[in-house]
């Protein structure tokens, strides 16, 4: 996908919150969308796989080869990582959980 094309993308997502009707500097929404990634890298590092922050529209999913997909919100982070690692990736697996312990 074209990075344009997050960019397009729709309207809110519950992810979201209310950090958008925060301060008008958006400061609260930027450390909303910071601490999602850096508690999404410490899950997705598991799988080999990264998360990026694009200018506070969107989110890039990487994997260690350089592919990467865009996604318009917090909420298709996981069906992107699944398609990127080409496997299931389980929030529950018991490997991952004890590395996030």
């Amino acid at each position: 996908m074209c990075g344009l094309c997050g960019v397009l993308g729709g309207g809110e997502h519950w992810t979201q919150g209310g950090a958008t009707a925060d301060a008008p500097s958006g400061v609260m929404r930027r450390r909303t969308r910071a601490r999602q990634v850096a508690l999404a890298n410490a899950a997705l590092g598991h799988y080999g796989l990264t998360l990026n922050d694009w200018q506070g529209s969107a989110f890039i999913v990487s994997n260690r080869t350089g592919a990467s997909q865009v996604v318009d919100h917090f909420g298709a982070v996981w069906p992107a990582a699944e398609a990127l690692a080409k496997r299931p990736c389980d929030p529950l697996d018991a490997g991952l959980l004890a590395g996030l312990q």
